[in-house]
């Protein structure tokens, strides 16, 4: 059975009506399984792609919506670009391959319905990317092509509730609440309390607030007269603080190191897209019995499958923004990593400029209510980079309340919450200057745990359980605890998991194999934080 099947795709906005259509579709005439992309193994597809046509029979169930009611269609993501048809007539065009996208199909549908998705995926860099090469090796991994996220169907009333906003303190709830309606129910925990206006404030009284070590939800319920949707929300506030001269990170008014791990969100068998929703949960897990409190989200932008289960487990979450642009050696690594990292990069392609930071906007506006979110990476590597300083001014507005690194590495420009530095094959103690110093990339050492063709890739070896532990416990004693004494606030090592041929993850591929020894490194990460609140005193 497809995991996907019963796994509603959107926590924050859930109704009843929910009818998914992952599962079998056709893609070239050949069967494909729904959501994984067609370069995976998951996907079971044998065809190639010249060209990716899609193509869904189904039928709406008996009591899955009534006349007055609108049914809306809704794709997770669809890469790079597609045009859909429902019953031969057509209902979207979407660009852009990591973000949902939805249309109304209520005029088109029938009771035996045909779904077309025409989709084209010429790895544009034009468009947002990622990590995705047509030969990869090393640093880039496989093409993924066509839907890699769910697709699924729901139905509500005309004036039903269309979309909700929700931002939070560690007292207060926002809402904005997109619908026709006039009055609403807002419900959670004993609290309910009619409303007649769209902007909502409400002030909690006993608010629990959500942490990392009780990452507590509330359970939301609204209504309007007829349609009601669930979702939830948490209390918590995220800031720096210059303390002794240096900027510290905050949660709730504790001081908190940001110990994290680069998470870049690739998966064996499905590639972009793990076998069950539930294997993100396992990862987060995993990576908190570590005793790890943060994920850098890179280069990718998740189902919210991921982000919901980071909610519920407290774990912290820095999104990447997904990078455009020709990647290039010369600038984008070797200049840099001989020191040069002051080049300004300004906007030499203003189309792609312009999608970009769209795509940032659409990004932050999807992923601002998630508690987990902290921070946004708008540039990695001076890869795509152009006006980072304007790109902050542009994005920062949007969510004050999270921090942004606007220069992940390298090619620093004048706006930004961070100096931002990535450190491999050496450790380098680091001072701080006049922003939050972190330390976004490290680490990274490789170890082989099964033989892989082609050549592997890491920042460094070790050929034992003992032998890897000893190297990162080494970089915490040579480079983290005399750095956070200088003033670092956190700090990023490479990476999860293996990924393909690039074999430094803490786990292998599979996740079957934790490749270091857990308890000395909870043991090391619970010294970090311990080392870090007493220099915040």
């Amino acid at each position: 059975m497809n995991k996907y099947d019963h796994y509603y795709p959107r926590p924050l906005l859930q109704r009843d009506s929910f009818l998914s259509l992952n599962g079998e579709w056709s893609l070239n005439g050949k069967a494909i399984e729904v959501p994984f992309p067609p370069e995976s193994e998951a996907s079971g597809y044998k065809g190639d792609l010249k060209e990716i046509i899609y193509v869904k029979e189904f039928k709406i169930p008996e009591k899955f919506s009534r006349k007055e009611d609108k049914v809306i269609l809704h794709f997770g993501a669809v890469d790079q670009l597609c045009d859909v048809y429902l019953n031969g007539e057509f209902v979207c065009h979407h660009e852009g391959g990591y973000l949902p996208f939805s249309a109304d199909v209520t005029a088109c549908l029938k009771e035996e319905n045909t779904l077309k998705v025409e989709a084209t995926d010429t790895l544009d860099p034009l468009y947002p990317y990622g990590k995705q090469a047509k030969d990869p090796s090393g640093i880039w991994y496989t093409q993924v092509s066509g839907i890699w996220q769910s697709v699924w169907l729901e139905a509500y009333p005309k004036d039903g509730i269309d979309a909700l906003e929700i931002r939070t303190d560690m007292e207060t709830l926002k809402l904005h609440i997109d619908s026709a309606a006039e009055r609403f129910t807002v419900e959670f925990q004993g609290y309910r309390q009619a409303f007649d206006q769209h902007e909502i404030e409400i002030k909690i009284a006993e608010p629990h607030l959500w942490s990392i070590e009780d990452p507590y939800l509330y359970d939301l319920k609204i209504s309007t007269g007829n349609d009601t949707v669930r979702s939830y929300f948490a209390l918590r506030k995220t800031e720096l603080k210059k303390v002794n001269g240096h900027y510290r990170f905050y949660l709730n008014d504790e001081p908190v190191f940001i110990n994290g791990l680069l998470d870049q969100g690739y998966f064996k068998k499905g590639i972009y897209t793990p076998e069950d929703p539930a294997e993100y949960e396992s990862d987060i897990l995993n990576m908190k019995e570590l005793g790890f409190n943060t994920l850098r989200k890179h280069i990718k932008v998740e189902a919210e499958a991921f982000y919901y289960y980071c909610d519920k487990h407290g774990m912290l979450v820095m999104q990447d923004m997904v990078n455009s642009g020709v990647y290039k050696p010369l600038k984008d690594t070797v200049i840099s990593t001989l020191g040069l990292q002051k080049i300004k990069c300004p906007i030499v392609e203003q189309d792609r400029y312009d999608f970009f930071i769209q795509h940032a906007k659409d990004t932050i506006r999807h992923l601002k209510p998630h508690p987990c979110i902290f921070a946004y990476t708008i540039y990695n590597e001076g890869w795509g980079q152009q006006d980072a300083s304007g790109s902050y001014e542009i994005l920062k507005p949007l969510d004050p309340d999270r921090l942004f690194d606007s220069t992940s590495g390298w090619f620093f420009d004048d706006k930004s919450d961070f100096d931002s530095y990535h450190i491999y094959f050496r450790n380098k103690i680091l001072k701080a200057k006049d922003k939050a110093l972190f330390l976004s990339e490290c680490g990274g050492y490789k170890r082989a745990m099964e033989e892989i063709k082609g050549s592997t890739w890491g920042y460094g070896a070790a050929d034992s359980e003992e032998g890897l532990t000893d190297k990162i416990i080494e970089l915490h004693d040579r480079m983290y605890i005399p750095s956070i004494r200088s003033g670092l606030m956190g700090a990023i090592y490479t990476q999860v998991s293996d990924v393909e041929t690039e074999i430094n993850g803490l786990y292998t591929y599979d996740r079957k194999i934790c490749k270091v020894n857990k308890e000395k490194i909870l043991e090391a990460n619970r010294r970090l934080q311990e080392i870090y609140r007493e220099e915040c005193k």
